[in-house]
């Protein structure tokens, strides 16, 4: 018998938020633009957008923007194209992030080369928002180093795929800057404190723990991608299908490509490692969280230790500017984060930390690398009284609000049932009857159709907030 629990369906209102509005002033090519720095390719209904700069691990410039940007516009109104496949070039990196050390030499020059690194982010950014709210599906093959403006470019798509290659982060702390591409959006709305960890630390996810965390939907082998690519060209849907009806065909094609996750593989931010960055990272100040990362004991002692050395390598400002992001943005809709961060992007072009930061530790040709020299200096030079984030967050005295190419928002992400379960999910599940831990994992399993892995992020959550009672039921805990 099925368990029945009252799960509420947020995407409802957040879909109903999406708009038709006409699409305006969108960026064109340029005769100066790199003439093959982006391939696209039509199969039947799929149309495939390769970013083709493997030499430099496709990172993102304004060249490929302006290239992607009126294809995506031309599929969404062509009743031709079916799907969307966004992938890079070579066996290393689907998209290692924007090409920073551009910004950085420009911002060299002063106002006006930072001026030209602000409209860097402006189409960037215009991209982003088109992809969130794309009315076509959309797939990322995440397969390779997935970092910064390639984050960008797959975060918010219904389907995100990674593999055995996949590297992720959000490594901007790393060099006087701040998680930018929507970073606002999707972090705070991780589970837990885990978005807020991610964005301080600047650590890094791997392959099956990308699917783990929610940050991909799905975890295929990189074999299987062309394959998958082949059989997505022959999919073919009713006039009438809805964007959810589309959706759930794709989800159930790219399971038939599932061959089963790593072995070795456990989930990494799950057990007392979860708990502890959740103790640690929940807190509303970079000194409270200092604080508490010097209190753990036990296991996770030596993670604790680790991680206090890394926050202390990163830029001071970023680290405070990126606590108070994670904090904002949880209130912000998927249009206002764009152009929050177009306003906080611009006031760090102005910031020594990026130019300084980019400079030491990518343009430097010296061995080993120069430590950044950054300001102020350290943690410990940032007073309690000192509210270095402030000025980032201002709306006053930088670039005149971002104009985005279309007139749609939502304030969650329209299609999470596509992703990973939730522990908000499980969470309902648990408060909503009295069934014990193997009901409720086996009814999530059934709702996911069975696809891999599920059960594993199921058991991981069941087994760090619930308790089984005298009965065997689940019952959840109350956090502290």
């Amino acid at each position: 018998m099925p368990l029945r629990a009252k799960i509420i369906d947020s995407q409802v209102a957040a879909r109903a938020q999406m708009s038709t509005d006409a699409i305006r002033d969108v960026p064109k090519e340029l005769d100066t633009d790199e003439p093959h720095d982006v391939l696209f390719n039509n199969s039947y209904g799929l149309r495939t957008i390769e970013l083709n700069r493997p030499a430099k691990l496709n990172s993102l410039n304004a060249s490929m923007i302006r290239k992607i940007f009126p294809r995506l516009v031309e599929w969404e109104k062509s009743d031709m194209a079916n799907v969307v496949v966004m992938k890079g070039a070579g066996d290393k990196a689907f998209c290692a992030g924007g090409d920073v050390a551009a910004l950085a030499t420009q911002n060299k020059e002063g106002p006006e080369g930072q001026r030209k690194s602000v409209d860097y982010f402006s189409v960037e950014y215009q991209l982003d928002h088109y992809i969130a709210t794309y009315q076509k599906p959309y797939i990322a093959f995440m397969d390779g180093i997935t970092m910064g403006g390639g984050v960008g470019l797959s975060i918010h798509a219904p389907f995100r795929i990674a593999t055995e290659r996949t590297v992720f982060a959000m490594p901007e702390t790393t060099i006087g800057f701040y998680p930018d591409v929507g970073a606002s959006f999707f972090l705070p709305r991780m589970a837990g404190s885990i978005g807020t960890y991610l964005g301080l630390t600047s650590d890094r996810l791997t392959g099956a723990n990308v699917f783990y965390s929610g940050i991909a939907t799905h975890y295929l082998h990189s074999t299987s991608l062309p394959n998958l690519e082949s059989r997505l060209a022959e999919l073919r849907f009713k006039d009438y299908d809805s964007m959810e009806e589309r959706l759930a065909i794709i989800e159930m094609t790219i399971e038939e490509y599932a061959t089963g996750l790593p072995p070795g593989d456990s989930i990494l931010l799950g057990g007392e490692l979860r708990k502890a960055i959740d103790r640690c990272f929940s807190k509303d100040s970079v000194a409270d969280i200092i604080a508490a990362l010097k209190e753990e004991e036990g296991p996770t002692k030596a993670w604790a230790e680790k991680t206090l050395a890394t926050l202390h390598q990163r830029s001071p400002t970023s680290v405070h500017v990126t606590l108070r992001q994670m904090q904002k943005g949880r209130q912000w809709s998927i249009a206002e984060t764009f152009q929050r961060e177009h306003q906080i992007s611009a006031k760090f072009m102005k910031h020594p930390d990026f130019t300084e930061g980019v400079t030491a530790l990518l343009i430097s040709k010296e061995k080993p690398k120069p430590t950044p020299k950054w300001q102020p200096a350290s943690l410990e030079d940032i007073q309690p009284g000192d509210d270095v984030a402030e000025p980032f967050f201002q709306t006053t005295g930088g670039p005149s609000k971002l104009k985005l190419v279309v007139d749609r928002d939502y304030s969650e992400y329209p299609y999470q049932s596509f992703g990973v379960p939730t522990e908000q999910h499980i969470e309902l599940f648990v408060r909503g009857g009295a069934y014990t831990r193997n009901e409720i994992r086996e009814q999530i399993v059934r709702e996911k159709k069975g696809r891999q892995g599920i059960s594993t992020i199921v058991d991981e959550i069941l087994a760090r907030k619930t308790i089984e009672n005298e009965d065997g039921q689940a019952q959840w805990m109350d956090e502290e």
